[in-house]
């Protein structure tokens, strides 16, 4: 393990495995008082998206020199702060934290992340990730959570849904760039005709 919490593989897993069924209908979770997520109307730097996963910077510079989770929005070569990460990409990294935590394989969790990288959006916000500490599962009801639990392949899970409101609730307070004009978008800052925008949604 180093010290910005990457670790090295171990048993490997499939990911997210194909065999579990998606869910018929997207379950999105609302959060009162909070504009919908606008995926590519604005991305994040590195300090922003640091502060809405909930990890150091150390750690997202690793993860994206290292090919774990890198910006979608703009690579940023050199300097971390010139990155820019969407709202897809900061869910992604605080599920990663939380799996790194919990001691599941690096292999593991680079196949979960190809794995939600594709994964519609809308998707995942009713979906649990279940581990055993070595594969990570995608299930998208309760029978399949109990399913992976009598066949012992689970330990912990996450909550696609609960991360997705926590990332949402940090974002609406981090200074974000608009993807049209470049320009910082400040929180609550009167004239920012986009967060009034988000404050009518």
């Amino acid at each position: 393990m180093t010290s910005d919490g990457d670790r090295g593989t171990a048993s490997s897993g499939v990911a997210l495995p194909a065999r579990v069924p998606r869910p018929a209908r997207a379950c999105r979770p609302a959060v009162a008082g909070l504009a919908p997520v606008r995926e590519g109307e604005v991305g994040y730097r590195g300090p922003s998206a640091c502060a809405a996963a909930g990890i150091t910077y150390r750690q997202l510079d690793y993860w994206a020199r290292t090919g774990l989770v890198e910006p979608s929005l703009r690579p940023g070569p050199g300097s971390g702060s010139q990155r820019l990460y969407g709202f897809r990409d900061v869910l992604v990294l605080k599920i990663v934290k939380r799996l790194l935590d919990a001691g599941v394989s690096l292999q593991s969790i680079r196949s979960t992340v190809r794995a939600l990288r594709t994964e519609e959006l809308d998707a995942l916000s009713g979906a649990t990730l279940l581990s055993d500490g070595a594969a990570v599962h995608r299930c998208s009801s309760a029978d399949e959570v109990a399913e992976l639990l009598r066949e012992g392949r689970g330990v912990f899970g996450i909550a696609v849904g609960a991360v997705w409101a926590d990332v949402e609730a940090n974002l609406a307070r981090v200074q974000s760039e608009s993807l049209t004009t470049g320009e910082s978008v400040v929180p609550g800052h009167p004239e920012d005709e986009l967060a009034k925008r988000r404050n009518r949604s």
